[in-house]
């Protein structure tokens, strides 16, 4: 590649970057996910628009899979254990019973109504069976819900992409599909090999990150997300499920309390835009516009059943033995958005060589689109209907911890967020533990050493100093009154990572 090719490439790259950035104002205001603009981005670049060709199925598989493990590991990293934790045995039923019944029920419907094969038909149930945690948080942003609501749909997306892709990969090898016991026992299998790399990889990395001192704070993030992918890889070489593992070990190190975790956060979330944004543009110039025509009317009749009737029963069958109430079973099943990881699943069969694999995945792109159409901007606005948003939910503090190797201490930076309950308390009245003290307030960019009887407000910024015998004491504490006031330890707020208390 001569050096003009190579610029006129990167001056393509940062023109799309920057277009994709600006669209993400676009779809906060319009409630529409950014996923389409990207679409539409990559679509316009493609044959039918400035013409760039590109029909290469198995490197965007191979693309699709590392933004996606990128995606799963931002995700898992910004998961609070506290809000998924009452959450996950519904979710692991959501993730498995859940999607073995929308895949039935959708395949079903693939071939009855659009006259596809069963291997297709199956095919599609599977692929269009998993969520997008990235597509539901993005409409769902502008609306707070109560935290087992938000940890029920976080969950789920996490969780339920690892038995689709088994599904998906078995439905599309050549040859006799196994006895559905025998594939039952390979998932389950895949399943446990992926949890235990992911939870042992996630437990180690954060032993090391909390005991090694790395010569500079920008090392830690690209540590963790090393991890992740680590993790994703020996999941995968396990013969396991690697997107389970990516999941299960960052979730356990973004809730571990690594030092500088929200710069680490922070860098995870740049990636995942990346990912984003390029997966989506890749498979906009994958698909082909004028193809498309004869494939919208399947599209929106599997689309329907799947959205009336397969995510529906899918979620009442999951969530009965919970005993959810019915309002909740209605959003959750209206929150069961698509995204990026049916459009990847829908290159598996084209690489396979799988017959009519080129109409499951238009089908599958289309169903996107149009259902991301419909569901996107309602999402917001059924929440407010069945009366499950949490606007008066206190926002939680953002703590970033540095170590202080030589004084066996560490430096917390702390945010108060405009709803946090911390305005209006008097330092005295925070009570840290011996050993820890507010050094310093930072309040409309100019700092100063606070009094006992400084008042702190909402934007403030603390500098707080803790040994390392007090370092997690002293945390809990200060997320307690960011949730509860001052009088936050009498009203049952303990303010720890596990505490079911937002």
């Amino acid at each position: 590649m001569s050096v003009d090719r190579l610029n006129e490439l990167l001056l393509v790259c940062a023109a799309v970057l920057l277009i994709a950035v600006v669209a993400v104002r676009l779809s906060s205001r319009s409630g529409l996910p950014s996923l389409l603009i990207y679409l539409g981005i990559g679509v316009a670049i493609g044959q039918d628009g400035l013409g760039v060709r590109f029909d290469n199925a198995e490197l965007t598989q191979v693309l699709g899979y590392a933004a996606l493990v990128v995606i799963l590991g931002e995700g898992g990293l910004g998961t609070h254990w506290r809000e998924i934790r009452p959450a996950v045995p519904a979710a692991a039923v959501l993730a498995t019973v859940g999607v073995a019944v929308s895949v039935g029920i959708t395949a079903a419907a693939a071939h009855y109504l659009v006259d596809l094969d069963w291997r297709q038909s199956l095919i599609i149930g599977a692929v269009v069976s998993s969520t997008d945690a990235a597509a539901v948080f993005s409409v769902l942003r502008r609306v707070p819900l109560p935290s087992r609501l938000t940890g029920l749909l976080e969950a789920e997306s996490g969780f339920n992409d690892a038995p689709v892709v088994i599904l998906v990969l078995a439905f599309s090898t050549t040859g006799h599909i196994d006895h559905w016991y025998v594939l039952l026992g390979e998932i389950v299998l895949e399943l446990a090999i992926g949890a235990a790399i992911g939870l042992a990889l996630g437990f180690l990395g954060a032993y090391a990150m909390r005991h090694l001192a790395l010569p500079a704070s920008g090392l830690y993030p690209i540590a963790v997300m090393a991890i992740t992918v680590l993790a994703y890889a020996g999941g995968a070489l396990a013969h396991g499920s690697g997107f389970l593992a990516v999941y299960v070990a960052s979730l356990v190190l973004g809730n571990a309390k690594l030092p500088h975790g929200p710069a680490t956060r922070g860098f995870a979330e740049g990636l995942a835009w990346i990912a984003q944004i390029g997966l989506f543009v890749l498979l906009g110039l994958l698909v082909t516009p004028h193809e498309l025509g004869d494939d919208l009317w399947p599209a929106v009749v599997v689309g329907l059943v799947l959205t009336a009737l397969a995510r529906p029963v899918s979620v009442l069958l999951s969530l009965a033995p919970f005993r959810t109430p019915w309002r909740e079973q209605a959003l959750v099943s209206w929150a069961g958005l698509r995204g990026a990881v049916p459009i990847v699943l829908a290159t598996i069969p084209m690489v396979s060589g799988v017959a009519e694999s080129r109409r499951i995945f238009n089908i599958v792109f289309l169903l996107v689109i149009v259902y991301t159409l419909v569901q996107g901007p309602t999402l917001p606005w059924l929440a407010r209907r069945l009366r499950l948003g949490d606007a008066e939910a206190a926002s939680d503090l953002g703590i970033e911890s540095a170590p202080l190797e030589r004084l066996r201490g560490h430096l917390l930076s702390v945010q108060i967020p405009e709803a946090s309950r911390m305005h209006g308390v008097e330092v005295s009245e925070l009570r840290l533990p011996a050993g820890a003290g507010v050094t310093l307030v930072v309040r409309d960019g100019k700092s100063f050493v606070p009094l006992p009887t400084t008042v702190l407000r909402r934007g403030d910024e603390l500098l707080v100093v803790a040994t390392d015998p007090v370092r997690d004491e002293t945390e809990a504490r200060l997320r307690a009154i960011g949730r509860g006031g001052k009088l936050a330890t009498w009203l049952g707020t303990d303010g720890r990572e596990d505490s079911g208390t937002r």
